[in-house]
């Protein structure tokens, strides 16, 4: 599932959909990233949200703009939880992340890469850099399927 999810509030509410779709043997692997120069109270919220309802939690680049990507990982970091640690990573580069997030995964698993949605770029320092959720979601999974 690709989502435009990048506040709490949606991010919450299609976390909250998948757990009514979901079966008790499928996982949920959340990929989940802040903006740079936006409002970075919401970064641990969108971290606890995403590790509390999810199996596993990958944080990630999501437009980082004129901000270093680790750091935003670092301040998102602060809202998890002590029991929810260990089903969290932080890998900064956005399509390492949603390659593990699809390595992870087993048959019927389901994987949210949250966020971007339609956007079709990267911002990071000024520059915009084509990438598309979407596209490098079948990239990946075609070569992992050869």
């Amino acid at each position: 599932i690709v989502d435009y999810a990048h506040t709490p509030d949606a991010l919450e509410n299609v976390l909250k959909t998948i757990d009514g779709i979901r079966t008790r043997n499928e996982q949920v692997i959340t990929v989940v990233g802040c903006g740079g120069d936006r409002d970075k109270t919401k970064r641990p919220v969108m971290a606890h949200i995403a590790s509390s309802m999810s199996d596993k939690a990958i944080f990630t680049s999501d437009n980082p703009r004129s901000e270093v990507p680790e750091d935003i990982i670092e301040d998102m970091e602060k809202g998890v939880e002590p029991q929810n640690y260990k089903k969290t990573v932080a890998v900064v580069d956005r399509k390492q992340a949603i390659k593990i997030a699809c390595q992870l995964a087993r048959p019927n698993d389901i994987i949210l890469i949250a966020g971007k949605g339609h956007e079709t770029y990267q911002e990071i320092k000024g520059v915009k850099y084509d990438f598309d959720d979407m596209q490098t979601v079948k990239e990946i999974l075609g070569q992992l399927n050869k």
